[in-house]
């Protein structure tokens, strides 16, 4: 498929709402691949009774996030999976979720076409040939290596709130987005190649997604974010995993990854979300892409999410948030990585395929059939999309428009190379 003869154009002025956005997210810094060892290294100076001090606080909140199971499953790669009862997700410890069931599946958008049956759910831990049963959801454990390689106990899980600049010399997130603004926005769908990008540094990550945004871009910024990352501070490893984000106060004191605080409700047994998912796309090779899909319930108002063709995973309750109770003012498409490299040469973390986006299909990443839901519920093509690369030369994104992937960008990029050393 050779999309070369369309024109694209970046666009380098955007409003300070984009600015906003891209300064906020982050990441947390990993400590070691071998955590006991390194957390006993690096705090030397703590006493005994210290140290066993935190040991004790990291076990506590392991309690509290790692749910009693009917059932365990190990996966391939390493995880393991507790089947949890969905009245007993984490969600159900929010203070507003206290006491309330999951709500029953809303009626997609208008336009929605379903492939007639659920697709395989393309995670690892599957592989195993086991499965939760009805009744239940599969919820990745978390163990005390996970929360050693962050940088505090409370701030496990969860994004740092300080902006951090996006001069890449002074480290930083860099992005590559096509964004809409402008209107009223009830959800967004699209699908998006997986690769397993190289991530070179234990503090860095590389993700694809989506984001669905309003607010002011102070702090009270909302967000609802969907995707795949490469993280090996959070997973401690480097395959690509299916993950999901919110806040309501721009990364402050709300919101976490995938289920690792209250907040999103799942329903789903067959899709842990936080797994790592199978298989991937090759250079020059066979292309692998997954669906996406969040919208908003018109009835009760709940963010609904799609993983793959049909699969609902679970919603983001309405009473969350502040804004998003209502609609979102933007949504962007698109990657991110992190560099972590404060002087020197840029890091070798890589987005997307870790090729620039005029290598086109094959090659490139992409999001195609990217839509968004109008006030009537309606999926609808995108109007005025713009893209943004804040480091072209490390990083770039190209956008464009066709009769078979309607609106569709591709973007990425190796990181350090000739043109950013």
């Amino acid at each position: 498929m050779d999309f070369s003869y369309y024109n694209f154009h970046i666009f380098p002025i955007i409003s300070s709402f984009v600015f906003f956005l891209l300064l906020c997210s982050t990441v947390f810094p990993a400590v070691s691949a071998a955590p006991f060892e390194d957390f006993r290294r690096m705090n030397q100076t703590f006493r005994p009774g210290e140290e066993s001090k935190k040991l004790r606080l990291i076990r506590t909140h392991l309690m509290k996030i790692n749910k009693p199971s009917v059932k365990t499953i190990q996966s391939p790669d390493g995880d393991i999976m507790d089947c949890v009862l969905v009245h007993h997700q984490p969600a159900f410890d929010h203070p507003v979720l206290k006491g309330t069931k999951p709500l029953d599946p809303p009626e997609r958008p208008n336009g929605y076409h379903h492939p007639g049956m659920e697709s395989e759910n393309y995670q690892l831990w599957s592989l195993s040939g086991e499965s939760c049963p009805e009744g239940t959801i599969p919820i990745r454990r978390t163990t005390e290596g996970d929360i050693l390689r962050a940088n505090s106990i409370q701030r496990f899980g969860r994004k740092i709130p300080k902006p951090v600049r996006r001069d890449s010399s002074n480290g930083g997130h860099e992005h590559a987005v096509g964004y809409v603004s402008g209107e009223e926005y009830y959800g967004a769908k699209a699908s998006i190649n997986v690769w397993d990008p190289k991530v070179t540094d234990r503090f860095e990550f590389s993700l694809s997604q989506m984001w669905v945004i309003s607010g002011s871009f102070g702090d009270d910024l909302n967000t609802i974010e969907a995707g795949w990352q490469v993280s090996p501070e959070l997973y401690g490893d480097n395959y690509p995993r299916f993950f999901t984000y919110w806040t309501t106060d721009a990364y402050q004191a709300t919101g976490c990854y995938n289920l690792l605080c209250s907040g999103f409700v799942q329903t789903n047994n067959k899709i842990a979300i936080g797994a790592a998912i199978s298989p991937t796309s090759s250079y020059n090779g066979g292309q692998f892409d997954i669906s996406l899909l969040i919208w908003k319930d018109p009835k009760h108002g709940n963010w609904w999410l799609e993983f793959g063709s049909g699969v609902l995973v679970g919603y983001w309750p309405a009473s969350l948030f502040t804004h998003l109770r209502d609609h979102a003012s933007m949504v962007q498409f698109g990657g991110e990585v992190v560099n972590s490299q404060s002087s020197g040469s840029h890091t070798s973390t890589e987005m997307g395929s870790g090729h620039f986006s005029g290598e086109g299909f094959g090659k490139a990443s992409y999001f195609r059939n990217m839509q968004v839901v109008d006030w009537d519920n309606s999926l609808i093509p995108l109007s005025n999309l713009k893209v943004l690369a804040d480091n072209p030369n490390c990083y770039d994104i190209r956008g464009g428009i066709n009769n078979v992937w309607g609106n569709y960008i591709y973007y990425g990029g190796p990181g350090k190379n000739p043109r950013c050393p």
